[in-house]
C-alpha cells in the first residue's frame, strides 16, 4: 500500500550559482525580504537589508535602485512634514524623525553606504509585495509609503506586468553597467495585501509573477531567477497554523520553513557548515548563567573563544568581531583584573 501524502511539495530547482560567506548581498523589497535577510545576519553573513526600510511594491524598489545608482544626497526639499515628523516618500517610516536634521543625516548615511555595497554585490535579491501604488497628488511623487497622511491626498493605481518589465529591463541593464557579475533573485511575498481585497490581492499577485516571469526569459537565466516562496506558503504550508495571530502574516515556524528550502538551493554547502558552527557561537553568546562567576562559566566562555578563533582562522573572511568582544570582555569581567583564567 503507498504511503499517503499530507503535503504538496514545491520544486524548486536547482541555481546555477549559489552565495555564500565570501560574497555580499543586497536585500530590498517587502517585509518578506527582511525575515530572509534577517536569517543570513543572523548568521553573519555579509548583508545589507532594505537601505530604504520595507517597500511593498516593484516601482518603489526600483526607485530605491535609482537612487542608489545616483547615489542621491537628500535635501530638506526632499522631506515633508506630517504631524511632528519629517518624512521621505521613498522611504520607510524608520527613517522619520522630530528632528529634519537627522532625518536626513539618517537617510544620506545609509544611501552612501549602501551605494558602495551594490557596486561590489555578488547578489540582490528583490522581493515584490504588491502591484498597487501610490501617487501623491499634489506633485505627482510615487510613494514608498504614505506616512499615515490621509488617503484623499493620494491617486491609486495598479502595475501592469509591461509597467513593471519596462522599468526593471531599463533599470537593472544599468545597474550591471557598473556591477556585471552581478546575480538578481525575484521572489514575490507570500503575504496577502488584504486591504486590497481577496480578489485584487490574486490579481495583484498575478501581475507581480508574471513580470519576473517575463523579465527572466528576456535577460537570461544566467544572471536572474526565481524563487518561489510565495508558491512555498500557498501549496507546502496551506494551513492556518503557519500564520500569525492576523492570519494574513506567516509564523516564525513558516520563516523557518522557507530559510530551509532557501538554504538549500541558494546556499553554498561550506557555507551551510559554517553556518552550523557560527549558529552554536550566537547560542553561547545569548546564554545567560545563573552564576557568571562559576568556573564553569569560565570554562565555558574559553571554550566558544577558542571555537570563534579557530572559525576566523580557517576561514578568514568571517565576521566575528562583536562575538568575539562579547567573550573578551566576559572573561575579563570574570577574572576581576586580580585573576588569571588560564585555557
Amino acid at each position: 500500500m503507498a504511503e499517503a501524502k499530507f503535503q504538496t511539495i514545491v520544486d524548486v530547482p536547482q541555481f546555477p550559482w549559489q552565495t555564500g560567506y565570501k560574497m555580499k548581498n543586497l536585500f530590498m523589497g517587502s517585509c518578506f525580504t527582511e525575515n530572509v535577510g534577517a536569517k543570513m545576519e543572523a548568521l553573519k553573513y555579509p548583508v545589507d537589508i532594505n537601505p530604504f526600510g520595507i517597500l511593498y511594491n516593484p516601482l518603489s524598489v526600483a526607485n530605491g535602485l535609482q537612487l542608489l545608482l545616483e547615489e542621491k544626497e537628500f535635501s530638506a526639499d526632499d522631506l515633508i512634514e506630517h504631524n511632528g515628523l519629517w518624512h521621505s516618500f521613498s522611504h520607510h517610516g524608520r527613517f522619520s524623525n522630530t528632528e529634519q536634521k537627522m532625518a536626513l543625516d539618517d537617510i544620506n548615511s545609509r544611501i552612501k553606504s549602501s551605494a558602495s555595497f551594490l557596486k561590489q554585490a555578488d547578489f540582490l535579491f528583490l522581493t515584490f509585495g504588491t502591484a498597487w501604488i501610490y501617487r501623491y497628488k499634489k506633485s505627482g511623487e510615487l510613494v514608498s509609503n504614505c506616512h499615515k497622511i490621509p488617503a484623499r491626498e493620494f491617486v491609486r493605481e495598479r502595475l501592469s506586468v509591461q509597467q513593471i518589465v519596462e522599468v526593471y529591463r531599463d533599470l537593472l541593464t544599468k545597474i550591471w553597467q557598473i556591477n556585471p557579475d552581478l546575480k538578481v533573485v525575484f521572489t514575490v511575498s507570500p503575504i496577502r495585501h488584504w486591504k486590497d481585497g481577496a480578489i485584487e490581492n490574486q490579481r495583484s499577485k498575478s501581475a507581480l509573477i508574471l513580470a519576473v516571469d517575463q523579465l527572466i526569459q528576456e535577460l537570461g537565466a544566467e544572471k536572474c531567477a526565481y524563487f518561489p516562496s510565495y508558491e512555498i506558503v500557498m501549496d507546502e504550508l496551506r494551513d492556518y497554523r503557519f500564520y500569525a495571530e492576523d492570519m494574513l502574516h506567516i509564523s516564525e515556524v513558516a520563516i523557518k520553513h522557507i530559510w530551509s528550502r532557501f538554504e538549500a538551493v541558494l546556499i553554498n554547502p561550506e557555507s551551510i557548515e559554517i553556518a552550523r558552527e557560527v549558529q552554536k557561537i550566537s547560542n553561547a553568546v545569548k546564554h545567560r548563567p545563573i552564576n557568571k562567576k562559576s568556573l564553569e562559566y569560565s570554562k565555558f566562555l574559553l571554550s566558544f573563544l577558542n571555537k570563534l578563533e579557530l572559525l576566523e582562522k580557517r576561514f578568514p573572511y568571517l565576521n566575528l568581531k562583536l562575538e568575539k568582544e562579547y567573550f573578551n570582555v566576559q572573561i575579563e569581567q570574570f577574572g576581576g583584573g586580580d585573576q588569571t583564567i588560564v585555557s
